[in-house]
């Protein structure tokens, strides 16, 4: 019989293939058009599931199906649960793709797709570690339960309501999630803190009907301008939220977190180079790190209104709309953000124009616990895939589910991402070194060899 390396090494371009066949699939959750692809997604996660040896089953969902697996229970060794989600962020704008989004392209050592980071190349990375195992070993070294979701980019729902109802199914020791990044191109990372969001759209009615700029302007609030000063008194100059009470449960940076971030090895010229920036402003008194990872945020993601063909049109748009965000830390509530945003919104809304704010989703940021038995055999698998011992890591970005997984499970999370900054996540030409894809499928291995020992070590 083959060693697992050995399997890894023999299925490599069987593996990258499989992935391939998954992102040919345009999952994208936000578009109510796409739903037989969301089922197509599911069903094919189910069946490769199922083809590796595991017992796989779709679970409806008021949205997308859930998709769940297990192995069997293993005596005196813990369970894990494998988080991930199969939908994919819309892949607009289509025309700054160098290749088609759904069209899986390998380019410089890249696999260039939507999804292909984000989160689909992620997943299969730990599905594929299970499949070597069962076929080197014809074993697992822990209980495996898959939950994979489509839902993720949308705000997972129907995951969310599956959990409140059957705890009991996902039921584990530890929680393992790839849906983020490593520290550098060779550095891996264990991430113990993630930001939560808040989620909004503003929009602002004016006039019954469009107005001619020169004929009306001057007497007639503008629901363009009236958007603009709005969002504007949100943030002030120095990068501080101005809504009341925004920053009340905010647990301030301790001075040894502070020194940790900043022994990192991070480049900020080069940080600001590869996104194409000479400089960034952000919240004053903060490192680049800090505001990025560690900070609450406001952030504008679109705008509409008016006229936005070719050429001039003197127009008074009658409505205009906002999209925006707050990225919170832990301890800060999206439902009291929504409470004081509903608060303070009519005092800076000018006459003349009336508002709507749409509450679209929250979900609090959330900290792991870093002395946990989980993390430190995170750490042993890391090093033996990587070649060097993981960073400490906090994470801009959110994962709703993981403060669910803490509430309702009881079990440590173990984010484990693969991907780089530059992978373009929820932007075009998103991709995934292959290199990565391949150092995931060998770290995840070595993780359920390492989460054995450390609970053999325990019964003993």
């Amino acid at each position: 019989m083959p060693t697992i390396d050995e399997y890894l090494a023999a299925h490599a371009s069987q593996f990258e293939d499989d992935l391939c066949e998954l992102l040919r699939i345009p999952s994208v959750s936000a578009d109510p058009a796409r739903r037989p692809d969301m089922e197509r997604a599911a069903g094919w996660v189910a069946d490769h599931l199922r083809a590796v040896g595991l017992t796989a089953r779709l679970i409806p969902a008021p949205g997308p199906p859930l998709v769940y697996a297990e192995s069997p229970p293993v005596a005196g060794a813990p369970r894990v649960l494998v988080y991930g989600h199969y939908d994919v962020q819309p892949p607009d704008p289509l025309e700054l793709w160098t290749s088609p989004p759904f069209e899986p392209t390998r380019r410089g050592g890249n696999l260039y797709a939507r999804g292909a980071s984000d989160d689909k190349g992620q997943v299969l990375t730990h599905i594929k570690s299970a499949q070597a195992w069962l076929a080197a070993e014809q074993r697992l070294p822990v209980q495996l339960k898959f939950i994979i979701e489509g839902e993720e980019e949308v705000g997972s729902h129907g995951i969310e309501s599956f959990l409140a109802e059957h705890p009991e199914h996902l039921a584990c020791d530890c929680v393992v999630i790839s849906d983020g990044g490593k520290l550098t191109c060779d550095i891996p990372a264990v991430t113990y803190g993630l930001r939560g969001i808040a989620y909004y759209e503003l929009r602002v009615t004016g006039p019954n009907r469009d107005l001619h700029s020169g004929s009306f302007g001057g007497s007639v609030t503008n629901p363009a301008n009236a958007l603009a000063r709005i969002l504007s008194a949100m943030i002030d100059r120095a990068g501080k939220v101005q809504i009341p009470g925004f920053y009340d449960d905010v647990v301030p940076l301790g001075q040894r977190e502070r020194e940790q971030l900043s022994s990192l090895p991070f480049d900020e010229a080069a940080y600001f180079a590869d996104i194409g920036v000479s400089g960034a402003t952000g919240e004053e008194g903060y490192t680049t790190l800090e505001r990025r990872w560690a900070r609450p945020t406001f952030d504008i993601s679109g705008l509409s209104g008016g006229y936005q063909g070719q050429g001039a049109k003197t127009v008074l748009p009658a409505t205009a709309s906002a999209k925006f965000s707050f990225r919170l830390v832990p301890n800060q509530d999206p439902q009291r953000i929504t409470a004081a945003l509903r608060r303070w919104l009519p005092g800076v809304t000018p006459p003349g124009v009336q508002i709507e704010l749409v509450d679209w989703h929250g979900s609090p940021g959330v900290l792991v616990p870093l002395d946990s038995p989980y993390v430190a055999a995170a750490a042993r698998a890391l090093e033996a895939a990587f070649g060097h011992p993981p960073a400490y890591t906090r994470e801009g970005g959110s994962i709703p589910i993981v403060l669910t997984f803490h509430q309702m499970l009881k079990a440590d999370s173990l984010l484990l991402g693969w991907g780089q900054d530059d992978d373009n996540c929820h932007s075009p030409n998103e991709k995934f070194a292959l290199a990565d894809f391949h150092r995931g499928i060998r770290a995840s291995a070595k993780l359920w060899e390492e989460l054995g020992k450390i609970a053999k070590q325990a019964a003993s």
